[in-house]
């Protein structure tokens, strides 16, 4: 079994938790690829996709919503797993964004494909990093400097992954959908 760990990030922190989550599955004996969007051309070796993205200002990174859009029907036809990486500060990822887990725009998108499960994961915020704009933005919205992923949360969220991908083959679209929530919790 081949699986992708395709991710879109802009300052290496969502490239390190798709590099965590790659490694848990490799540790479980699972032949992963980690790539970058833009480096993954097709979906036909894989039967299983991990997609996640960089959030800013409450949108996905532009190149994960265009592979999105163009593998939608691909990923319908497996085993999806969705994160994203954004917000900033203590407490719970989901309060912070007050009860957003994915950006409005994917919603029927990822309706569509279907995924076991979509998570929300703590980012981390370096000024030093960003440009003039971005440091403008940041200073506007008040996000919180810092490195607020959280290990345990993203491990215990691929262990996960592991355990779904070793009870048996895809499950339909339809049926998964209904388990859309946060890391570590379905609906």
């Amino acid at each position: 079994m081949r699986i992708l760990v395709a991710y879109a990030s802009k300052h290496g922190a969502t490239a390190e938790i798709a590099e965590r989550i790659g490694g848990v599955l490799r540790g479980a004996g699972l032949w992963t690829d980690v790539e970058p969007v833009e480096q993954v051309a097709t979906l036909s070796p894989y039967r299983a996709v991990v997609l996640g993205s960089a959030v800013y200002i409450g949108r996905w990174r532009a190149e994960a919503r265009r592979f999105l859009k163009e593998h939608r029907e691909d990923l319908a036809a497996r085993d999806v797993w969705i994160f994203s990486s954004g917000p900033t500060g203590r407490g719970d990822p989901e309060a912070l964004t007050k009860g957003w887990t994915l950006p409005s725009a994917l919603k029927d998108d990822v309706e569509h494909i279907g995924p076991h499960d979509v998570a929300l994961f703590h980012g981390a915020l370096d000024p030093a990093e960003l440009a003039f704009f971005e440091r403008w933005i940041v200073r506007r919205v008040g996000a919180p400097e810092g490195d607020y992923r959280d290990p345990d949360a993203i491990e215990a969220w691929a262990r996960g992954i592991v355990g779904a991908l070793r009870e048996g083959p895809a499950t339909a679209a339809p049926e998964r959908s209904q388990r859309i929530g946060r890391a570590g919790r379905t609906r």
